[in-house]
Parts: C-alpha cells; sequence; structure tokens
C-alpha cells in the first residue's frame, strides 16, 4: 500500500509546465533556479526611484496620459481608494472610493472626455469626471464578471472580464457597444482561455485592440469591432517567450508601440517589438520578488512597477536614456 502512495505522490510530483518535461521536482526545482538567473547584459534598465504606497493592498496601476495632466501623474487603486501622485512621488490627492477597486484607466486627450478616470470593480465600471467626482456606476455585468483591465481610445471605453471571457466595449456614456474575443469559429475567433484572474487590454498607437489570451500565452489585436487581425507570442522558458500556465499576467504600450509585459510564477519584466521581437529585460527574479506585478510607462518612457509585496510603485529608465539625460 505504502508503494502505491509513494508512486501516486510521485507522478504528482511532476513539473506542471511542458518546457521543463516531466523531471522529479528536484530537478525541476534546478530548472526553476536556472530560469530565474538573466545574464546582466540583456537587462537594459535600472530602477531609478520609488514611490511608497500606503496601502494595506494595491490592485492597479494607471499614468496620466500625454497632455493630459502636465505633471504626469501616477494613479494607484486600492483599499476602497485611489492615491495620485506627482512624478516626483508626493501624494497630491487621495479619492474614496465605494468598494474595492480591481483596475483602472485615465483618458487621454484624444478621448472625449479628457482626464476622465475609469474604475473597474468586480462586477461594474464607476466612471469620475477629471476633477475625481464620482458619476453614475455603470449597470452590472452580473454575477459572473470580474473586471480586471480598462482601456480607453477617442470613443471607447474597453473593459476585459476574465469572469466572462470577454473583452466589453462601451461609449463613454456607459452603453454597451459590443464584446470582443467571445469563440466564433466563423470568424477565426478561438475564444480567450483564462485559468487564473489575470486578463489585460490596451489600445496600441496603431489604432488596434491589444488583449493577452493568457492561456495561449499571447497578445492578440483585434478591431474595435472584434475581427482578430493577428497575435504573437508563444509558451517557452526562454527569455523570448512567456512561461507558466498563463502569461503574460499584466502589459502596456509604449508611444512608439513597444510593448512592456510582467509575467507571474517566474517574474520577469520584458520589453518587445511592435511585432513581438523580444528586445531586452526590465527586471527579472532577483529585481522582482512578487507574485503578480501591474505596470505601465509614463510619458517619458520610463517603466512603472506596481509590488504588491512592496506596496510602492517602482520606476526603471533604459540605461542609455538615462545616461544622456545625465
Amino acid at each position: 500500500m505504502l508503494a502505491v502512495v509513494l508512486g501516486a505522490l510521485a507522478l504528482l510530483r511532476v513539473h506542471p509546465w511542458g518546457e521543463l518535461g516531466n523531471d522529479p521536482l528536484g530537478e525541476a526545482d534546478e530548472g526553476l533556479e536556472k530560469l530565474r538567473k538573466i545574464d546582466p547584459a540583456l537587462i537594459q534598465y535600472r530602477q531609478t526611484a520609488e514611490i511608497p504606497v500606503r496601502m494595506q493592498a494595491v490592485t492597479a496601476l494607471a499614468v496620466a496620459p500625454r497632455n493630459v495632466v502636465p505633471d504626469g501623474r501616477v494613479y494607484v487603486a486600492g483599499d476602497q481608494a485611489i492615491h495620485v501622485f506627482g512624478p516626483d512621488g508626493e501624494k497630491r490627492a487621495e479619492i474614496a472610493l465605494r468598494g474595492q477597486p480591481t483596475c483602472l484607466a485615465v483618458g487621454g486627450a484624444e478621448h472625449l472626455l479628457p482626464g476622465r478616470i475609469y474604475v473597474g470593480m468586480r462586477d461594474h465600471i464607476q466612471p469620475l469626471d477629471a476633477a475625481a467626482t464620482p458619476e453614475t456606476a455603470w449597470d452590472s455585468l452580473g454575477e459572473k464578471a470580474l473586471l480586471t483591465s480598462l482601456a480607453v481610445a477617442q470613443n471607447d471605453v474597453f473593459v476585459a472580464d476574465a469572469g466572462n471571457r470577454v473583452v466589453w466595449r462601451y461609449d463613454t456614456s456607459g452603453k454597451q457597444k459590443g464584446r470582443i474575443g467571445q469563440r466564433d469559429v466563423r470568424r477565426g475567433i478561438p475564444g480567450f482561455v483564462i485559468p487564473s484572474p489575470y486578463f489585460d487590454v490596451a489600445v496600441a498607437p496603431d489604432g488596434l485592440l491589444r488583449v493577452v489570451n493568457p492561456g495561449a500565452l499571447r497578445i492578440e489585436a483585434y478591431t474595435f469591432d472584434g475581427d482578430l487581425e493577428r497575435f504573437w507570442g508563444k509558451g517557452a522558458a526562454t527569455l523570448e517567450g512567456f512561461f507558466g500556465c498563463c502569461n503574460p499576467a499584466h502589459f502596456a504600450v509604449f508611444g512608439d508601440g513597444r510593448f512592456v509585459t510582467a509575467e507571474k510564477g517566474v517574474p520577469r519584466v520584458k520589453v518587445y517589438g511592435p511585432e513581438g521581437e523580444f528586445i531586452s529585460v526590465v527586471a527579472g527574479p532577483e529585481q522582482l520578488d512578487v507574485v503578480a506585478a501591474d505596470v505601465a510607462v509614463d510619458a517619458r518612457d520610463r517603466v512603472l512597477i506596481l509590488d504588491p509585496k512592496a506596496r510602492s510603485v517602482r520606476i526603471f529608465e533604459h540605461q542609455q536614456t538615462r545616461s544622456r539625460a545625465e
């Protein structure tokens, strides 16, 4: 009987990720340790600042888009509130909320209502005007809803719903205009695979909506009407790929179309080109000791990482860019 039990345990104690194969647990741990070490030559960013956030739990990060708030404010959500910081790290405001926020976005200069703040709660969106005054909450998306990410375009607001496994499209009045990513064989849309509550969305400079399909380990590009145009990404333990069961957990887009991605499991924040070509590492496991870190990019192309363990926003700059500035 003991042999049977031990045999069953041996079967269970294999690494769950295919890139490492079915090695015994010790060999898998050794493989994971190798993954945690990154060639320093590939890490082209370094931390230059940190903003402490006095919250028990931080849940979302956003940066004021270009030309909206002159001082480039940083918004951090958590603890039924939003804390607003200047780029110097000084706290500028605190906005109370009715409920726990799960995601956050700010309307840019091209948006119909520049500076408007959109707060995702578990099942609905709460808009705030540019002066941070609450407006009428939008309708609930139901008991299954779990809103995880928001993106804002000129006349549209998109919200990723991990519970219903779709991206909802709204106009600025809160009227629902459609859903994106629902499985549709006729249109060649496979549907989103979401094993855990990480499901991110952003509008890229090319005018297409980018959505993480975490279970497929890739980022997909959609038109606002829901047509799947292209995708990139692959599952791999190497730096070029995304490692684990469902990654990237978060991403953001630079003004020139490059991507910054954040992986959970083995924490890695990386930069990719507009077509998904790997460029460099921002920070790896030796710099990050977090489960999953939200990321944003500011007007100076600095990468901001929300560290839920340290309860802070860590700011990283490209070393060459920093050297020129100095």
